[in-house]
């Protein structure tokens, strides 16, 4: 596989500057990290986390490792400002479809329902690993974020034979990631587990403006994904 080049995602269109509604689910067994929904700006946040690391031994582990995240790149002040940091200081160790794992990604989807299919693939690709695992179910936040696209680069002009929509294999997607992780705040990019729905995924928070959970659902799994359920519905103020 020819390797990407930061050149090619360099010649990927830019996207204008225009409000943008994304969907994200998490799973709700993790619960949500205060400390950065405390502060108001990046001064106010360094001496409330040096204050809290003296006294709470399990601050670490709750805002996760805060080195790979600058605090000039969060959005301090916003509504739920601790979903949009989330992603980066928890950085998922196995990689996602942009990164290998040393850097967090802000991953969206243009609906509900694409957020879904994303996870429910996810889902299904790992707990058909787990032997003896027959029945069980697993609850999940829906949350909306209002973000700023501009500058993003936008890989919808790429059509979906290209490598870095391969359905499982990520090796050209992850050079694409690290180069616009480099360059750009994200990436608009064709889904590959909804036809006609696309996604995002940031590099950066610093272009949300608000994040809001909006409900919970469930997903049933019987040998695999065969229910997602609507548990309860939010109404942000």
């Amino acid at each position: 596989m020819v390797a990407a080049s930061a050149d090619d995602v360099a010649a990927l269109p830019r996207l204008p500057a225009a409000r943008q509604v994304g969907h994200r689910l998490i799973n709700s067994k993790f619960p949500p990290i205060a400390l950065f929904d405390d502060v108001a700006d990046a001064e106010e946040f360094a001496a409330l986390h040096a204050l809290q690391a003296l006294t709470n031994p399990r601050l670490q582990n709750e805002a996760g490792n805060l080195a790979l995240l600058p605090p000039k790149e969060i959005p301090f002040g916003i509504r739920g400002c601790s979903y949009a940091a989330g992603p980066f200081t928890h950085v998922n160790p196995s990689g996602s479809r942009f990164s290998r794992g040393e850097f967090g990604v802000l991953y969206l989807a243009d609906t509900l329902e694409t957020a879904i299919a994303e996870v429910k693939h996810h889902q299904q690709h790992y707990w058909r690993r787990v032997e003896g695992l027959h029945y069980d179910r697993f609850v999940f936040r829906a949350l909306k974020f209002d973000f700023d696209e501009g500058g993003c680069g936008d890989a919808t002009v790429l059509p979906l034979t290209h490598p870095i929509y391969a359905p499982d294999d990520y090796r050209m997607s992850r050079q694409w990631g690290e180069a616009a992780y480099r360059q750009l705040p994200g990436l608009r990019y064709h889904s590959v587990r909804r036809q006609e729905a696309h996604c995002w995924a940031l590099m950066t928070p610093r272009h949300v403006t608000e994040a809001v959970q909006t409900a919970h659902l469930e997903m049933i799994w019987n040998g695999d994904v065969t229910q997602v359920n609507r548990l309860s519905a939010y109404r942000a103020l």
